[in-house]
C-alpha cells in the first residue's frame, strides 16, 4: 500500500499562511540546497493531489515555469479534490506572491513548450467522500501520494486520519497571525520524528509519522 504524504511550509510560530493567505515569506529562505532537496523529494511521488484552489494556482504557474521544481510538478500525474464537478478559476494571494517573487528576481513566465506541461490538462476531479477516495488511492500500486496544501484541503485530510507522513518545512520567520495546519484536530495527535534536515538559510525540514 502506498503512503499519503502531506507537505506543508510553516512559520516558526506554526502558521502555513499569513492572515491574508500570503506566502511571500517562504521564498526568503528557499536557498539552493532546500530547492535541491525539494526537487529530490517531490520527484519520488507517483501522484500529486490537491484541492481546487491550489490546483487553480498551480495550473497558472507551473506549466510556464522553467524553475528546477517545475520538472516534477509538471511531469508527475495530478488529481484534484473538489466539492464541485470542476474547479473554478479564482486565484489566491499565494499565486500573487509566487509570481511577484519570480518577477522581482528577474524571471518571467516561459512562452515555449515546457516538458510535462500537458499533464495539467484534463486532470481528474474527484467529488466523492474524501476518506473513501483517499483510501482507494492508497490501495493502488505505484509510488507514494503527495498532498499539497491549501490549508482547507490539509484540514480535510487531517480529519480522515489517513496521512502516513508529514513533511513540514519550517522557515525562520514568525508571522504573529495567520492560518494554522493543526487547528483541524479535535484532540492531541502525537507525531514521531523520523529525521530533520537543516538548510543554510535556517529553514528546517521535519519528517514526522503519526503515532
Amino acid at each position: 500500500m502506498r503512503k499519503l504524504i502531506l507537505r506543508m511550509q510553516m512559520s516558526l510560530d506554526g502558521y502555513v499562511s499569513g492572515p491574508d493567505g500570503g506566502v511571500r515569506w517562504i521564498f526568503d529562505s528557499m536557498d539552493d540546497r532546500l530547492v535541491s532537496w525539494t526537487v529530490e523529494t517531490i520527484s519520488q511521488a507517483g501522484l500529486h493531489i490537491m484541492g481546487s484552489r491550489t490546483f487553480n494556482d498551480m495550473v497558472s504557474y507551473w506549466p510556464t515555469s522553467d524553475e528546477p521544481i517545475a520538472a516534477p510538478m509538471n511531469t508527475i500525474p495530478k488529481m484534484v479534490f473538489s466539492r464541485t464537478a470542476r474547479p473554478g478559476s479564482a486565484s489566491t494571494k499565494a499565486l500573487e506572491d509566487a509570481t511577484g517573487v519570480r518577477a522581482a528576481r528577474g524571471g518571467q513566465a516561459v512562452s515555449g513548450a515546457i516538458p510535462g506541461a500537458e499533464s495539467w490538462t484534463d486532470v481528474p476531479v474527484l467529488t466523492g467522500d474524501l476518506a473513501t477516495e483517499i483510501a482507494a488511492l492508497k490501495q493502488q500500486p505505484g509510488r507514494d501520494i503527495l498532498a499539497h496544501g491549501g490549508v482547507g484541503f490539509a484540514h480535510s485530510l487531517l480529519r480522515t486520519g489517513l496521512i502516513d507522513e508529514y513533511h513540514l518545512i519550517v522557515h525562520p520567520v514568525a508571522l504573529g497571525a495567520g492560518r494554522s495546519l493543526f487547528t483541524a484536530l479535535d484532540k492531541p495527535m502525537r507525531l514521531g520524528l523520523l529525521h530533520a534536515i537543516t538548510f543554510g538559510s535556517g529553514a528546517v525540514a521535519h519528517i514526522y509519522r503519526p503515532g
